[in-house]
């Protein structure tokens, strides 16, 4: 029987997430969650982010999922917790698993302010490594404008460099792309850090860290089995969601409405 997991998001940005776990199980099957209507979480406070994590759980409790991913960095942060109480199968966070993937002792960290604000990647690292030095960047702009059909490099550019700079003062070796939105913008950050400074994503820790649950991977990235064996599904605006998910999947998939706050059930 194929394993049925599960992810969610804000938006886009934890479609770097499914993309790379599951290119790696192109025959288990995904169902994609992102939470557009009330996009993004990074500005929400402490209070918003688990009250939508409980609806999000309340969802995902009702679509027979085997696994779950917090594909979102905010909720993983601030609200781990309560999905971890209220679903009764495995979940696997970003943040947990990125130690796998940290070997320098001065790092960075790029987040959204809510993210930032918990102190989650500071604690994940130190938890490893306690002389490790640990700087998190706020970076606000980001996410609202990658969320866009048309996406303005020069404008992110320049928030680039803004949130860069005060980690490469600190001198850092590995910056951690706190944010699943950000492995978007791999390519503008690698131009804007010195070669030997390394760009972390948790992704990749997270997909070897998932081995342990469902087996081997299939190694075949050039496979495409695992969209035909996808569903996605967003709060709001699934022409534009669908629009905007071509740009990372190279597809324009079929996207479903549907309301976490009526609990809405889906085949």
């Amino acid at each position: 029987m194929s394993i049925r997991v599960g992810l969610f998001d804000s938006g886009v940005g934890g479609l770097t997430v499914f993309k790379r776990v599951a290119k790696l199980y192109p025959h288990f099957s995904f169902i994609y969650l992102a939470d557009t209507a009330r996009i993004p979480y990074g500005s929400k406070n402490l209070n918003e982010i688990r009250k939508i994590a409980k609806e999000i759980v309340s969802w995902f409790n009702m679509q027979n999922i085997d696994v779950l991913l917090v594909a979102c960095n905010t909720t993983n942060s601030i609200a781990l917790d309560i999905i971890n109480n209220n679903l009764n199968i495995p979940v696997y966070g970003l943040i947990e698993s990125v130690s796998l993937m940290v070997e320098d002792d001065r790092i960075g960290v790029l987040a959204t302010p809510s993210t930032v604000k918990s102190n989650a990647y500071t604690k994940a690292i130190l938890d490893f490594n306690p002389k490790a030095f640990v700087i998190e960047q706020p970076c606000p702009g980001f996410v609202s404008n990658i969320e866009v059909d048309y996406i303005n490099v020069d404008k992110l550019r320049t928030l680039a460099i803004e949130y860069l700079t005060p980690l490469l003062k600190a001198e850092v070796e590995s910056i951690i792309l706190g944010c699943s939105h950000y492995p978007l913008i791999i390519p503008l950050l690698s131009e804007l850090i010195p070669s030997k400074v390394n760009l972390i994503d948790p992704a990749v820790a997270l997909s070897f860290k998932l081995e342990s649950f469902l087996g081997a991977k299939i190694i075949d990235p050039n496979k495409r089995e695992y969209l035909t064996n996808s569903k996605f599904y967003v709060t709001s605006d699934p022409d534009k969601f669908a629009i905007r998910s071509k740009n990372w999947l190279n597809i324009c998939p079929e996207v479903e409405l549907v309301s976490l706050r009526n609990k809405a059930c889906v085949s």
